[in-house]
């Protein structure tokens, strides 16, 4: 089947090689499947269990803790190239999908579940920027990873859309949502299998840290952080603090993904063109008015026009978020060994887990105790800190990259 697909892609668009047309389908599907799974979820827990928000908080340490042990597991997988190891991860999200459909019987159980998905989700992430840079032409990082963003946008756009018509007209109900998760990884991990293995790396480039990546382990650590609160509290002001039903975290998801679809692309053309540092310092700028609009919305204007500022600054965030593809370029260029890129994603993403669990923690207890506005002025001070890390930005002139990428 994944060779069938593959020839069709192949006929309609020649430019494209075959491991990048397997690639787009794989990303494709995983990038569905978590589209429903983040439509549904919080939904899912406010109407299935009787949870607090604080509960709704103590929830992240099963679902992040997969990102936070990621590093250990790509370790102790040392022998699988880059491919194959992506496939485990499609297939630990499907497995985690079924167990979440079938055998959530109590918010207890829940947590279980989560963290088999959520292993698989967190294990993609830098596999999914690194094969990506892998299928980049040089000079293009930045575009491809857009080009491939854009793809995910596509399919995010489809799971909103299956979400939002099955609630709407199809009795679709949360157990069917996650099995149809479960089934979309299964077939990304089908496709990701088709693919060349490429070359594993060595045991000795993981759990490892590089003094002169520092900077760049700054800036994952302060997107982690500035990705969990959003990820966590953001849809939650939308379902407790305004009262919304899933369909409009769907079509929220809808909006952003259409959006993105062209966004993406330029992000990436931008990147290529202007450079990490402008980028990276735009996005935090934007990042304060966000904050902003989701922590003194509210308090500013009428409850009907906060709910749309609220709208707007979801969309918006959802947009940024593309935004470290700019953190992953920045390591490539700066990467003493091209062989120290995928190790050093995969740390990055366990080293930004430390943080984000922590501010997961915190949030919910400054939630509780004085309220959700003290989250996003939190979020403020967090992207502050993000525009003077990454003012600090200087990359290799680009022959001192071609040398460095000729060497390995």
């Amino acid at each position: 089947m994944p060779d069938r697909f593959n020839n069709s892609l192949r006929t309609r668009f020649p430019s494209l090689q075959r491991d990048l047309a397997l690639f787009i389908c794989a990303v494709a599907l995983f990038a569905f499947s978590e589209s429903i799974v983040t439509s549904v979820f919080n939904n899912f827990l406010s109407e299935t269990f009787t949870i607090s928000s604080f509960d709704r908080t103590f929830l992240e340490l099963p679902r992040e803790s997969g990102g936070l042990l990621i590093i250990f597991m790509s370790a102790l997988l040392f022998f699988l190239p880059n491919r194959r190891l992506a496939v485990v991860a499609a297939l630990l999200g499907s497995v985690g999908m079924i167990l979440m459909a079938l055998f959530s019987v109590t918010f207890h159980w829940t947590f279980a579940w989560l963290f088999i998905y959520s292993l698989g989700q967190h294990l993609f992430m830098p596999l999914n920027t690194a094969i990506g840079m892998e299928l980049a032409k040089e000079g293009k990082t930045g575009q491809r990873l857009g080009q491939i963003n854009s793809i995910r946008n596509i399919a995010i756009i489809s799971g909103s859309l299956f979400v939002f018509s099955g609630f709407e007209f199809f009795n679709l109900t949360f157990k069917k949502s996650f099995l149809a998760a479960a089934l979309s990884f299964l077939f990304s991990a089908i496709f990701l299998r088709a693919m060349r293995p490429g070359t594993a790396h060595s045991a000795s480039l993981h759990l490892k840290i590089h003094r002169e990546y520092s900077l760049f382990y700054l800036l994952s650590i302060l997107f982690g952080t500035r990705k969990q609160l959003f990820l966590t509290f953001a849809p939650w002001v939308l379902v407790t603090v305004f009262h919304q039903p899933t369909t409009l975290l769907a079509t929220l998801l809808l909006i952003a993904g259409v959006i993105g679809i062209f966004f993406q692309p330029l992000l990436g053309m931008i990147v290529d063109r202007f450079g990490e540092r402008i980028v990276l310092c735009g996005e935090a700028v934007l990042l304060i008015f966000v904050c902003a609009g989701y922590g003194f919305g509210e308090a500013w204007f009428s409850h009907k026009t906060a709910l749309i500022i609220a709208c707007i600054c979801f969309v918006a965030d959802q947009l940024l978020m593309s935004v470290n593809m700019a953190r992953s370029t920045y390591l490539k260029k700066i990467a003493t060994d091209q062989s120290h890129i995928t190790p050093t994603l995969t740390l990055s993403v366990s080293l930004d887990h430390v943080f984000s669990i922590s501010i997961a923690l915190l949030g919910g207890i400054l939630w509780s105790r004085w309220g959700y506005r003290t989250v996003f002025i939190g979020g403020m001070v967090i992207a502050l800190m993000n525009f003077i890390s990454a003012s600090f930005i200087r990359v290799p002139p680009a022959q001192h990259q071609r040398q460095n990428q000729a060497a390995s």
